[in-house]
């Protein structure tokens, strides 16, 4: 487990980061075989988000991927 960064379109980091979590052995095969229901190819999309960046067109590059949102976390009480 660890915490990363979450960059912009120009590859500069946010001030939050995004969690990225490590699955071995039977949590690996079960999300591969069972827990993942559907897989899209993102890579036309990175393409267009890239070309608009590369053109310097910063807000037309941020307003093509999905809308994300912060999980808000809180623990349960006992």
């Amino acid at each position: 487990m660890q915490w990363d960064p979450e960059r912009d379109p120009q590859l500069r980091a946010l001030p939050f980061r995004a969690l990225q979590l490590g699955l071995s052995g039977a949590a690996s095969r079960r999300y591969a075989d069972e827990w993942t229901v559907s897989i899209t190819d993102v890579t036309p999309l990175a393409r267009r988000v890239h070309a608009h960046v590369r053109a310097g067109e910063l807000a037309a590059a941020e307003a093509l991927p999905p809308p994300e949102w912060p999980y808000s976390w809180q623990p349960y009480a006992r």
